[in-house]
């Protein structure tokens, strides 16, 4: 699919599906999960070459990995509306006993779940070692891999970036959040990351620049041309800048929504500004 408008409204179902999903329970990541509903949208309709039923080996098609964990309910979203399991079992989310935990998690089985995440810093090295693995068994296909810009505060994530340039991982695309928003205040404040298209580039790394990462035609040509680099000697990272919060106005230039649920009048204004497209769950 790669109608732009047939995307932007399924974009729109995303936003409705993340902001119902946590106010039924009182509990998840809003924030986060609606500033990446293009990227996924794009990932997984436009981009990824994905086969069904859901394989765990991910043999001969391209896989994704989530590490920021957190924004669980943008992953759910997509993922049972491309097909992998039922769009009625969102409403599950968070229960006891569900399979659409608050953190992805493997052992209840759920389909398009590859790893565990939400425990930060380790999705990037896990990825390479799917690269790796690829590689190995002369698989031609790519893995991707999204993390927030918090999550790089975390030193793991450093030395999976020395090692993927040294080792030439070059069958992987990793997307950084670079929302500027974390939990406790800006990333500036918290940690300050500073450049990091040097820090990348300095460690071997070829960096894509998404400064419209709210703009599905603008990420589907920043992972296009992220695919266009693939084979070349180096692992590529595309900064995508997005805004937490995106398309609930009352959510967006603020940390303040990365980890709390929306009170009944919050959903019925979030609703509005998102109107249904595609059919609720």
């Amino acid at each position: 699919m790669s109608n732009i408008k047939k995307l932007q409204d399924i974009v729109i179902q995303v936003r409705r599906d993340i902001l119902r999903m946590v106010h039924k329970v009182n509990s998840g990541h809003p924030g986060g999960s609606l500033g990446c509903a293009e990227f996924f949208v794009a990932l997984f309709y436009d981009i990824m070459e994905i086969k069904m039923p859901f394989d765990m080996n991910g043999i001969n098609q391209d896989v994704f990995f989530l590490s920021n964990g957190h924004i669980s309910p943008v992953f759910y979203s997509v993922l049972s509306r491309k097909g992998f399991f039922p769009i009625k079992e969102l409403e599950t989310f968070r229960l006891i006993n569900s399979r659409l935990q608050g953190h992805p998690t493997t052992h209840e089985g759920l389909p398009g779940i590859r790893v565990a995440s939400g425990s930060l810093g380790q999705g990037l090295s896990v990825s390479i070692g799917a690269s790796i693995s690829k590689k190995l068994n002369k698989d031609s296909k790519t893995v991707y891999v999204l993390l927030g810009d918090g999550e790089l505060q975390e030193g793991q994530n450093w030395e999976a970036i020395m090692f993927a340039a040294a080792n030439n991982v070059d069958n992987l695309i990793a997307t950084v959040d670079v929302n500027g928003k974390q939990i406790d205040g800006t990333t500036d404040e918290v940690l300050n990351l500073g450049n990091l298209k040097m820090k990348f580039t300095s460690f071997g790394w070829e960096v894509i620049l998404l400064n419209k990462g709210n703009n599905i035609s603008e990420v589907i040509k920043s992972l296009n041309e992220a695919k266009s680099k693939l084979g070349n000697g180096k692992p590529i990272v595309i900064l995508m800048k997005t805004e937490m919060g995106n398309g609930v106005d009352f959510m967006m230039n603020t940390h303040a929504w990365h980890g709390i649920a929306p009170n009944d009048q919050q959903l019925k204004i979030g609703l509005k500004q998102n109107p249904e497209t595609i059919g609720d769950y």
